[in-house]
């Protein structure tokens, strides 16, 4: 972005703002996920943070102190949870996040996070154990998972549940994503998407234990002396840039899915691609790091989502499925388990002639599925009071619909589906009207690479030797998913390693004092 427009357009969003009691970093923002606006247009970027964010009050300026025990990059899910970790252990962390509004991806996640021996599993007669847990997701990774972060993964999932229920982000409505043959995807309550309301408890634990949050704080560089990391450089609302020093610097920015560039330089198959990612999703931290010596993994697994609404380039959450939405081709017809891993729906959704599908699903789906309808205000969803109605907003052959319908509907209640093996989210038939479609088509998601790092979230250089006072959690980092991410992992992954890395740089921290 350039540095002018993005100065004159922080400017205008702050005089918007101020009827509001906003300003540049002390800003009120209403929730919702719903992008488009007479904005998008001219500035995506500003447009997408200012109204993709939960509701919250920013440190304002005035307030930066030139040193603090821990800076954190990125107030995604992931560095806020290290915030609160390292503020718990006595240490004063900042966090730095260089969009308008915290939540980064966090705020776009839909299906749930994934835990198992969970007590909310417990409490709904769910059997389930971490070894079950770390078997699928290896398979789903096609076995090519870091086995030991992986295992460390699996191990605290359960605690990460409890540690968000302990601070009023309680998970307890549990359903299944693909690749899974248990439910263990934890969400809200209500059944709702986790993004919002995840960040939205987050932001507001982080203000309730006086943590500061600059927004529009853009970190250039982390700095080093001796070999040892000691702050960082941050760019302020574009113009003013400052050095800040710390003991420990922790790196929760994300992954490189908006940056298409580096996406094309490591996967040239997948120009073209719509992506879900928001748009300060563009690899800094990655670079940062890579600057300092570390070293990387996995760059070029990205994964592709199959269930993309492709005008507005957003995700339409695996719950849908797991809740028992069926997809069919433009023929009408169902052509893939539906709850396969990622990357095999995808290639379904690839092999048929227009690359493209619709999920189908009734009223009972929408009930269950509360993401539904924020997809129905942004206009995705087709509706008939019928079968033949429906199929004939959608375009396609109402026979074939209709017998797509009626053999999955008997496959429900055989609980066997021999057309393409699928076993799961099959709880309930499609038989109560009205029934809905979304078209939907592949789009780029998750970079499932990044940098390398251990179970103690330490930055290793190409030694495999730690980078002293660097740690990094959440998307930024590379080799937990292998090669195909399970669905509800990703807000896991934020949580567990987010917590790991708040307490290791604690731990670091506390030892230079």
């Amino acid at each position: 972005m350039k540095k002018k427009p993005a100065a004159i357009l922080a400017l205008i969003l702050s005089i918007m703002l101020i009827g509001a009691g906003c300003g540049n970093n002390n800003a009120n923002h209403s929730t919702g996920e719903n992008k488009d606006s007479a904005e998008a247009t001219e500035n995506p970027k500003a447009t997408e943070a200012v109204s993709g964010a939960s509701e919250a009050s920013y440190t304002p300026l005035d307030q930066l102190k030139s040193s603090y025990d821990i800076v954190i990059i990125g107030a995604g899910g992931a560095g806020m949870t290290a915030a609160l970790e390292a503020k718990a252990k006595g240490m004063s962390p900042v966090i730095f996040e260089k969009m308008p509004v915290a939540g980064g991806n966090t705020t776009k996640s839909s299906s749930g996070m994934n835990a198992s021996e969970t007590k909310f599993q417990k409490e709904q007669g769910i059997e389930d154990s971490n070894d079950l847990f770390y078997e699928e997701t290896l398979k789903g990774g096609h076995g090519t998972n870091d086995k030991e972060m992986l295992r460390f993964f699996v191990d605290h999932s359960a605690a990460a549940i409890d540690w968000l229920d302990s601070i009023g982000i309680r998970l307890n409505n549990i359903t299944i994503t693909g690749g899974m043959n248990e439910k263990r995807t934890h969400r809200p309550e209500d059944g709702s998407a986790i993004g919002q309301y995840l960040v939205k408890g987050l932001v507001g634990n982080v203000q309730k234990q006086g943590i500061p949050l600059f927004v529009n704080a853009d970190v250039k560089q982390i700095t080093a002396q001796d070999g040892k990391v000691d702050g960082v450089k941050v760019l302020f609302n574009q113009t003013d840039e400052k050095a800040i020093a710390a003991k420990a610097v922790v790196v929760t920015t994300g992954g490189f899915g908006a940056n298409m560039e580096m996406i094309t330089e490591v996967r040239p198959d997948l120009k073209g691609y719509v992506t879900t990612n928001q748009a300060g999703s563009t690899g800094d931290g990655i670079k940062m790091i890579l600057e300092l010596g570390g070293t990387t993994v996995d760059m070029d697994q990205i994964q592709v989502h199959p269930t993309v609404q492709q005008e507005k380039s957003y995700l339409i959450g695996e719950a849908v499925r797991g809740e028992g939405a069926i997809l069919v081709s433009s023929s009408g017809s169902r052509f893939t388990n539906e709850l396969d891993t990622r990357d095999k729906v995808t290639a379904a959704i690839n092999a048929l002639p227009d690359k493209a599908a619709y999920l189908v699903f009734d009223s009972g789906v929408r009930s269950r599925a509360k993401a539904i309808e924020q997809y129905a205000k942004m206009g995705f969803v087709l509706q008939g009071d019928s079968v033949e109605a429906l199929a004939g907003t959608m375009n396609v052959p109402a026979d074939k619909l209709q017998a797509a319908i009626d053999t999955w509907n008997g496959a429900v209640s055989n609980k066997k589906d021999s057309e393409f093996g699928r076993t799961t989210g099959m709880d309930h038939d499609l038989s109560a009207g009205p029934y809905y479609a979304i078209k939907i088509a592949p789009g780029i998601h998750y970079t499932m690479g990044g940098v390398k790092i251990n179970t103690d979230t330490e930055v290793l250089d190409k030694d495999g030797q730690p980078i002293p006072g660097l740690f990094a959690a959440g998307e930024v980092t590379g080799g937990l998913h292998g090669q195909n991410r399970i669905g509800g992992n990703s807000v896991a992954e934020i949580i567990i390693f987010g917590r790991q890395a708040g307490l290791k740089s604690a731990e670091f921290a506390g030892l230079k004092q």
